[in-house]
């Protein structure tokens, strides 16, 4: 066996293996005499065919067999003893590569091209980044109270429309006659009252029923955010909409508040013994802001990491991934990957790149302690076990449960990658040491809906 390797750029390698016929004579010679034993051939008793015709019948392909796993296996040998830090797996050079004719050759050439990893160099003094902090407001937690009494709430049908119901119905657009515009919205759709922001065309509603028709300038109702959820329109459209529109109401329904009391907060909060409104409010406070936190990690993380792209300056080996994509899919041609390149693959495998040198900094994969760790704390949260005698029988039963899902990729995936990302923002925050910028829930929603924009 002899492999070289040729170093045809600094990222790209040709490497070729020569197979000779003392690499994989005994065990083509070993397979041979198992066939022998076993082969029933026409004429003879079992195992007792003459070498020459089990030769005849099978050296051809036994050897091809032989050969091709001695090659795989000294190939990727070579790689991990010469520590090749390649991109991908080798492919063949089919150019450079000679079709073997294993009944008359010996000797067997074999020809891989390869890349290696570019080596991405991360200055973290380019990345200028802030961690935003929610600051939740008395305003906030009033919002999300407001939300959960009428979530606990009673739901009721009245006849009639009054000024906290929902009301449901066909809305179409009025053309200039007040005739249903042809091509117009023709939508069901649902709203509050209260967020009719023009009190004359509020009242219009209060008192109405089932079937009755109301018009509207829509505009002068509704804000341009409501415009695009109650009639399905796009940002643009909702902003230019000056149409009246015609809804025919089929149906309203009122909530009635949940009293805030013991009920409600055992209800939200299972088994943290909350007793008074003092403490119903802390407890949203946290939850609240636990969840603000989580999104300013994603805001955080998604900003560094487009900074890090746009500072990407290593050299990719662009004809050999190409290559090596192509070789993944079996539907993708040439032509749709040169059209995809730049906005699709590129960005994707720059990324996969600088993931390779963070890990060099420090390794964030999720471990299976952590893994197991994570996935017992949400059937905490949801429940799980809670019917245990006693706390050593519950930890067993959660960990049996936690190993279970664990070990089903599948339902595991999601849980794994939360990890992996709180992990990456950590990192991110320790090599960028980001200034905290305290800003409000309304500074944090304009600066989100920005992010997602530059996508």
């Amino acid at each position: 066996m002899n492999i070289t390797r040729e170093s045809l750029s600094d990222l790209d390698l040709r490497i070729k293996v020569v197979v000779e016929e003392a690499d994989y004579a005994e065990k083509v010679t070993k397979q041979l005499k198992s066939y022998k034993n076993r082969a029933e051939v026409p004429g003879f008793r079992k195992g007792m065919a003459p070498m020459g015709l089990i030769q005849r019948m099978y050296k051809s392909a036994v050897t091809a067999d032989e050969v091709q796993k001695l090659l795989n296996e000294s190939l990727f040998k070579y790689i991990d003893d010469e520590k090749l830090d390649i991109l991908g797996q080798p492919l063949s050079n089919e150019e450079l590569t000679a079709t073997p004719d294993f009944d008359h050759e010996k000797e067997f050439t074999f020809v891989f091209d390869a890349a290696l990893m570019p080596q991405v160099n991360i200055d973290w003094s380019k990345i200028n980044v802030k961690y935003n902090e929610v600051k939740v407001d008395k305003k906030e937690i009033d919002t999300q109270i407001d939300n959960i009494t009428r979530q606990h709430g009673k739901f009721e049908t009245p006849e009639t429309i009054g000024e906290n119901d929902f009301i449901y119905g066909k809305a179409v657009e009025l053309d200039k006659d007040g005739n249903e515009k042809e091509g117009g919205i023709n939508v069901f759709c649902s709203f509050e009252v209260s967020t009719i922001k023009d009190e004359e065309i509020r009242n219009s509603f209060l008192g109405k029923k089932k079937d009755d028709k109301v018009r509207f300038a829509a505009n002068k109702a509704f804000k341009t955010e409501d415009l695009e959820r109650n009639f399905r329109l796009d940002a643009d459209v909702a902003k230019k909409f000056k149409s009246e529109v015609e809804l025919t109401i089929s149906g309203c329904s009122h909530i009635t508040p949940h009293e805030i009391d013991e009920e409600l907060f055992s209800t939200v909060f299972p088994g943290r013994e909350i007793k008074d409104a003092d403490a119903f409010r802390k407890a949203i406070a946290a939850d609240v802001e636990q969840s603000y936190k989580e999104q300013c990690d994603i805001l955080f993380a998604n900003q560094v990491r487009r900074q890090l792209l746009d500072n990407f300056d290593a050299a990719i080996p662009e004809a050999f991934m190409k290559r090596w994509v192509l070789s993944r899919s079996e539907s993708l041609t040439a032509e749709e990957l040169d059209k995809e390149w730049a906005e699709k693959y590129v960005p994707a495998m720059k990324w996969e790149f600088i993931e390779a040198a963070l890990m060099k900094i420090k390794d964030i994969n999720p471990t299976r302690i952590e893994l197991i760790d994570e996935i017992k704390g949400i059937l905490r949260q949801n429940g799980a076990a809670k019917d245990a005698e006693d706390a050593e029988k519950q930890e067993a039963e959660l960990e049996q449960i936690a190993n279970t899902i664990a070990n089903d990729s599948q339902n595991s995936r999601q849980v794994y990658d939360r990890i992996y990302h709180r992990k990456l923002v950590q990192l991110f925050r320790d090599e960028v040491k980001p200034e905290t910028e305290k800003i409000t829930v309304k500074e944090f929603l304009n600066r989100a809906k920005a992010d997602n924009e530059e996508k």
